[in-house]
């Protein structure tokens, strides 16, 4: 009764609430470089990664309306409000380390973020229209092309944005966020696994054949 309540209190549903997170980042991430400026490409850079990112998140939802079928289900108080904290603040952490870390951004460690974004970013993209395209010719199970690394090629690819926010961030703090964010995908593929194992009957012949998360490795 009480998460009925909830539910009806908030009147959103998980996307919405994503969505407000997202903006609240870039609202973040504004606010450090008014309050601390920019002095070094590690600020330039950050902001153009991690900004892009949230605006990518939004703009997909516009460009393939399929995308706002997930996450569709509504929440209660208590979700959207860890939700706008974690989602919103939380992860706007390594752009507050980045913004008050004084050292110059090398070469090396620039490269390195650029490339686990510019990866994470196609692979995700890749991920994503072969997985949209195969619903909207009701495809059934995707496990070819992309999808036959990895069976959340998609988490991966997250895993890699946020970690070259982490790098550019240059703090051993940053990484709280894609750690957490590691965590959180471990359960979420677990309850994947589970309602994919019972709803087609091939899947456990493509967990033989498939890495759980990172390819290749696991």
């Amino acid at each position: 009764m009480q998460n009925t309540v909830n539910v009806e209190k908030s009147g959103v549903t998980a996307l919405k609430a994503i969505n407000v997170a997202k903006v609240i980042t870039i609202i973040c991430l504004i606010a450090f470089a008014v309050v601390f400026g920019i002095s070094d490409w590690r600020q330039v850079i950050y902001m153009c990664l991690h900004v892009s990112y949230c605006l990518w998140w939004l703009l997909e939802q516009w460009l393939f309306p399929a995308r706002q079928k997930i996450f569709n289900e509504p929440i209660g108080i208590g979700s959207l409000s860890f939700a706008l904290l974690i989602v919103g603040f939380f992860y706007a952490l390594p752009g507050y380390l980045a913004f008050t870390n004084p050292a110059p951004l090398s070469m090396a460690t620039g490269a390195i973020a650029l490339c686990l974004y510019i990866f994470g970013s196609l692979i995700n993209a890749t991920a994503d229209v072969q997985k949209l395209t195969a619903k909207q010719f009701q495809v059934g199970l995707v496990s070819d092309n992309i999808w036959r690394f990895s069976r959340n090629i998609n988490y991966f690819a997250d895993l890699l944005r946020y970690l070259s926010f982490s790098v550019v961030a240059g703090s051993v703090w940053a990484y709280l966020v894609p750690g957490y964010i590691f965590i959180f995908y471990l359960w979420r593929i677990s309850q994947k696994e589970q309602a994919m194992s019972a709803k087609y009957p091939d899947y456990s012949a493509y967990q033989q054949s498939s890495s759980r998360l990172i390819p290749f490795i696991w």
